[in-house]
C-alpha cells in the first residue's frame, strides 16, 4: 500500500536548491526514512534527475557502515560531485548513527563529526543535502542546534486523518474510530489484525522511545520517567504542572524523604518527552493581555495509538481523544497552537459580579491569520452550547470562530457568525484553517 504524504513532499519541493540543508525531523517510525528514500526520490526521477546522481547513503545499515566515518563520508561524496557541472542530491538517512573521529591534523582538539562532514559538503554548488534523524543516540533537535540556522526544518508527524482515510478508503466514521484507537503510525496499515497492531503500539513505546530516552539521556530513575509517562498519558488534554505531576506520583506511590519525586525532575522528563516527539505541551495565552501563562498547561500526544497502547487501549474518552486530534491536525497544517483565555463577570447568589476566566480550546495561528476552535464531542443541550460559545463571545476582535462536533454531519453558521462543523468535515477539509 502506497501512503500519500504530499503536504510533506510540497514543503521539501519548496526548499530544493535554497542553499540549507533540510533536516526532517519528527517522531522515529512515522515515515521519515519513506518520505525522503521512496516519495521524494520519485518526484526526481519523474522530474529527469538520473539515479546515479541521486546519492543515498542509510547510515543504520552494514553496505553504509564505513560512511559513519565522516572524513570517509566527506572524501567519498567530493570526488564523485566536486568539479562536476551537473546537480547532485545528497539523501543520508539515520544520522544518528555515524561516529565522530579524532581531528587528524590537531589530535587533542574537539573531534570530527558528521555536521563538520556535512557543512563542508554543504559549499558545493551543484549539491543539494537533505537528511533525517532518529532518537536512538541523538535527538533530532540536537541536529539542527548544531546546524546554527544553516538548515531548514521539515516537521514530520504520524499520518493525519485525511492521510489515514486516504489509504484505507471505505465507511468515513468507522475510518474515523480506527484512527482514534490505532492512531496514525504508517505501518499500521500493514498489520493484518487487532491484536498485531496492538503488539506492534506497545512495541514501539516500550522498545523503541522509552529506551532512546534512557540510552540518550542516561536516565536514573526510569521508573519515574514510565510514571511520569504514564500520567500524561491518561490525562491528554487536562490542566497540569510538574508540581502536580510530582505530588501525584508521590502521593499514588507513597514516596517520602530523599525517595520522594522532585519537581524539577518531572520538569526534566517531560522535556525528554517532548523531546523524543512523543507530546507537545500546548501554553495557555490571555487573548487580550497578549501574555503567556507559566503554568498550568497541556499536553498531547503526537499519536493516540501509542498513548492508548500505553494505557493498556483503556480509557477512551472522546472528549479528549477528539482534542487530541484536532490540535495534532492543527500542527500538521502548520498553526501554532495556544489554549485562550479570556474574562468575563458572572453575578453571584449575592447579586456581586466576579471575573471569570473562561477556556477557548485552542488559538491557531498561520500566517499572521487567528482561528478561535472548540472541540464538543456533542452539545445536546441549550445550556452546554451556550457554555461553548460564551468564550468566544468575549474576544474582541472578529477572527474566525469554530466549533467543532462530532454529533453533526452539515455544518453552518449560527447567528453570532460562529462555524459549527462535524469533525469529519473538520479533518478532512483543509481549507477550513
Amino acid at each position: 500500500m502506497e501512503i500519500k504524504r504530499d503536504l510533506y513532499l510540497k514543503k521539501i519541493i519548496s526548499l530544493m536548491w535554497d542553499g540549507q540543508v533540510k533536516v526532517i525531523t519528527g517522531i522515529r517510525r512515522c515515515g521519515k526514512s519513506y518520505l525522503l528514500g521512496n516519495i521524494f526520490k520519485k518526484y526526481l526521477l519523474q522530474s529527469g534527475v538520473r539515479e546515479d546522481h541521486i546519492l543515498f547513503y542509510a547510515l543504520d545499515l552494514a553496505k553504509d557502515i564505513r560512511y559513519r566515518n565522516p572524513l570517509a563520508f566527506a572524501s567519498t561524496v567530493r570526488k564523485i560531485v566536486e568539479g562536476v557541472s551537473e546537480q547532485f542530491y545528497l539523501f543520508v538517512d539515520e544520522i544518528q548513527m555515524s561516529d565522530e573521529v579524532p581531528n587528524p591534523y590537531y589530535p587533542d582538539g574537539k573531534p570530527i563529526t558528521f555536521y563538520d562532514a556535512l557543512n563542508d559538503l554543504k559549499t558545493l554548488p551543484n549539491l543539494d543535502i537533505y537528511v533525517t534523524g532518529s532518537n536512538s543516540r541523538m535527538l533530532s533537535s540536537d541536529i539542527l542546534t548544531e546546524f546554527r540556522g544553516r538548515s531548514d526544518e521539515i516537521r514530520m508527524h504520524p499520518l493525519s486523518f485525511s492521510e489515514y482515510y486516504a489509504a484505507v478508503g471505505g465507511d468515513k466514521a468507522e475510518a474515523f474510530e480506527e484512527y482514534a484507537f490505532y492512531g496514525g503510525m504508517p505501518l499500521i496499515l500493514s498489520r493484518p489484525d487487532e491484536t498485531a497492531k496492538m503488539d506492534y503500539l506497545r512495541s514501539l513505546i516500550s522498545e523503541v522511545y522509552l529506551k532512546d530516552i534512557v540510552e540518550r539521556k542516561k536516565i536514573k530513575r526510569e521508573d519515574v520517567l514510565s510514571a511520569v509517562l504514564d500520567l500524561i498519558c491518561s490525562s491528554v488534554g487536562s490542566l497540569t504542572n510538574p508540581n502536580n505531576i510530582a505530588n501525584a506520583l508521590n502521593a499514588k506511590r507513597r514516596l517520602s524523604g530523599e525517595g520522594m519525586v522532585a519537581a524539577n525532575t518531572v520538569t526534566s522528563y517531560l522535556s525528554h518527552l517532548a523531546d523524543a516527539y512523543l507530546f507537545e505541551e500546548c501554553r495557555r495565552f490571555d487573548v487580550k493581555g497578549k501574555d503567556y501563562f507559566d503554568y498550568p498547561n497541556k499536553y498531547y500526544c503526537d499519536d493516540l495509538g501509542l498513548r492508548n497502547a500505553r494505557i493498556g487501549f483503556r480509557q477512551q474518552e472522546m472528549t479528549h481523544i477528539m482534542e487530541n486530534i484536532l490540535y495534532n491536525d492543527l500542527r500538521i497544517r502548520g498553526c501554532s497552537v495556544d489554549i485562550g483565555i479570556v474574562y468575563g463577570t458572572e453575578k453571584r447568589k449575592t447579586g456581586q459580579a466576579v471575573r471569570v476566566a473562561r477556556e477557548i480550546d485552542f488559538v491557531a495561528t498561520k500566517g499572521g491569520k487567528k482561528t478561535y476552535i472548540q472541540s464538543a464531542y456533542a452539545l445536546e443541550t441549550d445550556e452546554k452550547s451556550a457554555a461553548e460559545n460564551k468564550p468566544l463571545s468575549l474576544t474582541g476582535d472578529s477572527f474566525p470562530k469554530i466549533i467543532v462536533r462530532h454529533d453533526i454531519r452539515k455544518w453552518w453558521y449560527d447567528e453570532s457568525g460562529v462555524l459549527n462543523i462535524g469533525v469529519l468535515d473538520f479533518l478532512l477539509d483543509e481549507t477550513v484553517v
